[in-house]
């Protein structure tokens, strides 16, 4: 499994690539501190398209010894799957530069770091592959100038997901009342692999239907992407309004609804 080298550097004292170290010379024990309260991208799902890199916020707590200097170590949030957390897990992710503390008592850190979210380009060390798309752990890391790690589990999780798209194409325009109205578009999500946007197959997605002049939209079928992610159905024309589908998403992939179609049924 991939798993992205980090370096963590703090007031240019500290510097260590924390994950190169091979198994065999693993790091020393690390500073005595830990990790509380770390909330990413504000609790939302990461979504990710199929070229645009994507920057989010991660605010986190830090305590530590009163004797201890801040500027003696350095923190990171990090991303993970597996059981457990550290130089051997399965994946990690993490932001390219360390988080920035302030004081906020002599054994409290308040901290923030920017972790980014890059689509497969060339470099595969460093880049997602659409098979990370899913649910990821998150966890702390802290480092010192000696090459201490200290690694903490345990602090929630969160969803990088595949950004989708949703087309909706409802014909003819005018129909007349009682006629047949067919409804086309396409389910399509990020490939992270190849940088596009591909059909999401065999998906179940809501054809709503919102009378003009109303402001809430109702269900009027739930229909699967086909193969190549195209969908179509036919609904019967009752009155002027708008035609969208609606996708409410998976573990992998966001969800989206599209933009809407008016019909005039005359």
């Amino acid at each position: 499994m991939r798993i992205r080298a980090l370096v963590l550097a703090a007031s240019g004292a500290v510097a260590l690539s924390a994950l190169a170290v091979p198994a065999a010379q693993a790091a020393p024990a690390g500073p005595a501190v830990t990790f509380s309260q770390l909330k990413v991208n504000s609790g939302k799902n990461i979504v990710v398209g199929p070229t645009t890199t994507v920057t989010v916020s991660a605010t986190y707590t830090v305590t530590k010894p009163a004797n201890l200097d801040p500027q003696s170590f350095a923190t990171l949030p990090v991303l993970f799957r597996g059981d457990t957390l550290g130089m051997n897990s399965d994946d990690l992710l993490a932001g390219d530069e360390p988080g920035t503390c302030t004081t906020s008592s002599a054994t409290v850190l308040k901290c923030s770091a920017k972790i980014q979210f890059r689509p497969k380009s060339s470099d595969e060390d460093v880049d997602l592959l659409s098979s990370e798309a899913g649910s990821w752990k998150l966890g702390g890391l802290a480092a010192d100038a000696d090459g201490g790690t200290t690694w903490q589990a345990g602090l929630g999780t969160t969803k990088l997901q595949r950004k989708a798209t949703l087309t909706t194409d409802a014909s003819p325009e005018p129909v007349k009342k009682g006629k047949t109205i067919t409804v086309t578009g396409k389910l399509a999500r990020a490939n992270w692999d190849t940088n596009k946007n591909a059909g999401y197959s065999t998906q179940p997605v809501k054809l709503q239907f919102k009378k003009k002049g109303a402001t809430t939209w109702s269900t009027l079928k739930t229909i699967k992407s086909s193969t190549t992610g195209a969908l179509k159905t036919t609904v019967k024309a009752t009155a002027d309004g708008y035609f969208r589908y609606t996708f409410a998403g998976t573990t992998t992939t966001s969800p989206v609804n599209s933009a809407a179609d008016f019909v005039d049924v005359r």
